[in-house]
């Protein structure tokens, strides 16, 4: 038997840098100021960013050699000075599945995706989902809810085959085997008894079978977690589900009827607020805990069962701590407001949103022997 003993430290800062302990976004874009980011994505190759208060898309090529670097390629927009929503209101989730990138487009209810990285400022995706063609931007195709419908789609994961979106909105979970094309019809809505309701928590309360702002998914062969944030919490379920059922797993809640939330208490290991981003890095899980201004971090991935206490936490110094920026001057360690967060091998990347920043964060994992 062995613990997992964690080193974690911040590696790089994209972003604009924070003069006087303030970290402001620039009068008008560039290619190094980000605005509210909400997504990030970072592999061997490349660095993408939801650059969301500026509507737009940021790629880096490479990994950036120093802090603040500027960007290589901008989507969304004309150049880096333009702004304003355009083929992007309030992008979100970001990532590349299989060679091709995918953009949730969150307030135009669909997501893009372009068949290869982008190597042209603001080159036009390939395929939509959600909507019936690139001019379209109204919730549930301009009609009522639907199987094949997005309102507000801010998260989306590809896991074990199966790709998911967080429908947001319609406070549901749709699930397709391989990557669908627009239309298809779904494999799977979790959290609705069907296709064409989307009642908050099913218009019944808090359950294992509910959700109020799913916002985020993560997951591997085993288990599907998905963040939860309006009830303030995570569910997983072990085995990944393939019909609508109640989850086996709830973090940030005593059980799965609770949406407890208390503000500015210690908060300690096991309670969220507003948790919006999750990823998996490897055999730990994190959790953006977003309006406590941390991350918390598992370190043996729980599957079953309910408050299990998370083993380490970023951005503050204790699992008490909750204050933006730890209530001080923004900081390398600090956060305030992180949403998406991103694991690759030894790197987490979080989208520090109201920091205007992203940080990459380095992790050392080592097995000790009890």
């Amino acid at each position: 038997m062995g613990t997992v003993k964690l080193t974690a430290h911040p590696e790089r800062w994209l972003g604009g840098p924070a003069p006087g302990g303030l970290v402001l976004p620039s009068a008008r874009p560039d290619r190094i100021h980000l605005y509210a980011p909400r997504g990030v994505y970072v592999d061997d190759d490349v660095v993408v960013v939801a650059d969301s208060g500026n509507h737009r898309v940021l790629i880096w090529y490479g990994w950036p050699e120093n802090d603040h670097a500027p960007a290589d390629v901008v989507l969304g927009q004309a150049d880096f000075e333009a702004e304003g929503p355009k083929l992007f209101h309030l992008p979100t989730g970001v990532a590349v599945i299989e060679g091709r990138l995918f953009v949730a487009d969150a307030w135009h209810h669909r997501i893009l995706i372009w068949e290869a990285l982008p190597k042209k400022n603001n080159q036009p995706p390939d395929h939509v989902l959600g909507q019936s063609d690139l001019e379209s931007t109204a919730p549930n195709r301009n009609g009522e809810v639907s199987p094949t419908g997005f309102y507000w789609p801010y998260g989306f994961a590809y896991v074990n085959g199966w790709f998911y979106v967080a429908d947001t909105g319609n406070r549901r979970v749709l699930g397709w085997k391989g990557i669908p094309e627009d239309g298809r019809v779904p494999d799977l809505i979790l959290g609705q008894p069907h296709g064409y309701i989307n009642g908050e928590n099913r218009g019944k309360g808090v359950g294992m079978d509910t959700f109020r702002w799913p916002h985020a998914l993560a997951g591997d062969g085993r288990t599907l977690y998905v963040a939860d944030a309006g009830n303030h919490r995570v569910l997983g379920y072990t085995p990944p589900p393939d019909v609508d059922r109640p989850a086996d797993l709830v973090l940030g809640q005593k059980d799965f009827t609770k949406s407890f939330e208390l503000p500015h208490v210690p908060q300690g290991p096991r309670r969220f607020r507003f948790p919006y981003g999750i990823a998996l890095c490897g055999d730990l899980l994190a959790v953006a805990d977003t309006a406590n201004s941390r991350i918390l971090l598992y370190t043996e991935l729980p599957r079953k069962g309910a408050y299990h206490p998370a083993s380490y936490v970023i951005g503050q110094t204790d699992f008490d701590g909750s204050g933006e920026n730890r209530w001080e001057a923004v900081a390398w360690d600090t956060l305030c407001w992180p949403y998406g967060i991103w694991c690759h091998k030894d790197r987490l990347a979080i989208a520090d949103s109201g920091n205007n920043r992203v940080i990459v964060w380095h992790l050392g994992l080592e097995k000790v022997s009890n």
